[in-house]
């Protein structure tokens, strides 16, 4: 049975289709898209699209896919009617909190405001820290808010820390983990289980070597 995958778009598909080419799939098509947004594998009984972070979670959901890539960050901040199997190790990087240098965000008292595109996440964090909080999301540079002081703070996604940096931000705090998923389809993973656990398998090599390759290259560097 054919088994759909919903990928991403952009680097995170980028990644995952490198991902998928050194694990033997015919991802041919996926290198030379044109306008379309369907393909199939030249190699296995494997059928890609390509969708937004948000869509992806929806099309997994409802069974349009049967599997799909998409980032921690956005299962964190979406619904999760869906199983998450494997973390493939790529597009790493992490949820933090940050504020101006001479804010003392986290051990103020009383009322502060958080910028951040992700709600869920920022409001599980200071919930669980039992602060007063007003949460206002913000879709565009999150950064800009403190400087002109809509926020105190801001909750975002950071890889390098070079934006943080060249806006006089400073981190405070690590909130979570990031990288991609491959998630599943509650209904597929009954009807095509060998088919889902056969891309999983292979998926699992893949990190698993890349991971060991990461590891003699950190150890012949030390």
């Amino acid at each position: 049975m054919t088994v759909s995958l919903a990928l991403t778009k952009g680097r995170l598909e980028r990644k995952t289709v490198d991902m998928l080419e050194r694990s033997g799939y015919g991802i041919e098509p996926l290198r030379n898209q044109g306008r379309q947004l369907v393909f199939e594998d030249t190699e296995k009984d494997l059928k890609y699209f390509l969708v937004k972070s948000n869509d992806c979670l929806t099309y997994v959901m409802h069974g349009v896919a049967d599997a799909g890539v998409v980032g921690k960050d956005t299962i964190l901040e979406g619904p999760k009617d869906y199983y998450e199997v494997l973390d493939l190790k790529i597009g790493v990087c992490k949820f933090i909190v940050a504020a101006l240098p001479e804010t003392d965000l986290l051990n103020r008292d009383g009322h502060l405001r958080i910028g951040t595109k992700y709600p869920n996440v920022a409001t599980k964090y200071f919930n669980d820290r039992g602060m007063d909080v007003e949460i206002i999301k913000i879709d565009g540079s999150v950064e800009l808010s403190p400087l002109l002081g809509l926020c105190d703070g801001i909750v975002d996604i950071m890889e390098t820390g070079t934006t943080l940096k060249e806006n006089g931000l400073v981190v405070l705090d690590d909130v979570a983990p990031v990288s991609a998923r491959l998630i599943v389809n509650k209904a597929a993973f009954r009807t095509k289980k060998q088919e889902i656990l056969e891309l999983v398998r292979d998926l699992s090599r893949e990190v698993d070597r890349e991971q060991a390759l990461k590891k003699e290259k950190e150890e012949g560097t030390c």
